[in-house]
């Protein structure tokens, strides 16, 4: 659709308040006729009545995903520096969550611990600036598992790069997600232990030394449905990608990263079960349709899907010094669901938050 990113303080849902239909009377020309002419103009006002009564009550929600910098060097730090509230970079992360207002925001690099200590501290942090978010929801990632292999090839056991996903300690950068709809928890569908050699097409190396035990996800893959007021579902999907490099000419990074991406692909041909029209593929894929490293074609066949619409086509969502502007994490609503807006918030470290505006019916 090519929207612009707008300033996030002036798109906040105003949309549909500047489109509000005038609902005074008809022009004098319509109340002319006959009986027959009356009773259709009167059918006709119930029907536009109708019309405009369900336009009214139709929902418009911000969705966002954000690759903020949550996370710490060991666990329980983050919930001390969110406990100290002392910190100029949390603070300007939940600045701009205030500021950018989702109703339903995925984080994709925050350390994971038991009972969402963290996630909770900083759910209270934003509710103290105005921003209340009833419903969190995490899941342990994959992050600093142990796999008991040498992944890497250097002799040693136990290091962060011989986990199920990078990680200095289990948890650390895992996802997360704040939400003002009711989460149903009993239908979440989460994917984060099928083996990446299981996935069809897989592109795991034939002599990969996890190939028995080494999961696809290096985060996690999650389907989360959320509650509507009414009793429909929204889906929302959750996923952080490994960066395609950091690692050799057999290109191991890479071919994971791309098949964590083509695991959405799959998806959505129906290869992991029933697929709701109401969905929105969200998260970080590491991955840039045309620039950077990576096998660039696995995001553009996800971009290109049918069933999604891409609201920000070749907006860069991060900016690396060393590197330069890559699209890296992506908000893309199912294609039956309305797009109003579309933009980024102004980074707080390499990365922007990513949000979209979309109007669901009643």
């Amino acid at each position: 659709m090519g929207l612009s990113a707008g300033q996030p303080d002036h798109a906040r849902r105003g949309v549909a308040a500047h489109r509000r239909p005038d609902r005074g009377k008809a022009p004098p020309r319509l109340c002319a006729g006959g009986i027959a002419d009356r009773l259709i103009l009167a059918v006709l006002c119930l029907a536009v009545s109708l019309a405009l009564s369900f336009a009214a009550r139709a929902e418009t929600l911000r969705i966002a995903t954000w690759h903020a910098p949550l996370v710490r060097d060991g666990p329980g730090v983050l919930l001390r520096d969110l406990l100290r509230a002392d910190d100029a970079e949390l603070q300007a992360v939940q600045s701009t969550i205030v500021r950018i207002d989702p109703d339903v925001l995925l984080l994709t690099s925050i350390d994971y611990d038991h009972g969402l200590a963290a996630l909770s501290a900083l759910r209270d942090g934003l509710a103290q600036s105005g921003a209340d978010y009833p419903h969190l929801f995490a899941l342990r990632p994959n992050t600093g598992l142990p796999t008991g292999r040498d992944l890497d090839g250097d002799g040693r056991l136990g290091l962060p790069r011989d986990a199920q996903g990078y990680g200095r300690f289990s948890g650390q950068g895992g996802m997360a997600i704040l939400s003002r709809l009711e989460i149903d928890r009993e239908n979440v569908r989460n994917f984060s232990t099928l083996l990446w050699r299981d996935l069809p097409g897989s592109l795991i190396a034939s002599d990969d030394p996890g190939g028995d035990v080494q999961r696809l996800s290096s985060a996690g893959h999650w389907l989360v449905p959320l509650h509507r007021p009414g009793g429909a579902t929204l889906s929302v999907t959750a996923f952080h990608a490994t960066p395609p490099v950091f690692d050799g000419p057999e290109d191991r990074n890479g071919r994971r990263n791309a098949d964590e991406v083509r695991f959405w692909t799959a998806f959505l041909d129906g290869g992991f079960g029933a697929v709701t029209s109401d969905i929105v593929v969200m998260g970080n894929a590491n991955l840039d349709p045309v620039a950077g490293d990576g096998r660039s074609a696995a995001i553009r066949d996800l971009l290109a899907h049918p069933a999604l619409q891409d609201p920000l086509p070749g907006r860069p969502t991060a900016d690396w010094p060393q590197v330069g502007p890559l699209r890296v994490s992506y908000v893309l609503p199912g294609a039956a669901l309305t797009v109003t807006d579309a933009g980024l918030s102004e980074p707080v470290g390499p990365h922007r938050m990513v949000w979209v505006d979309i109007t669901l019916p009643p």
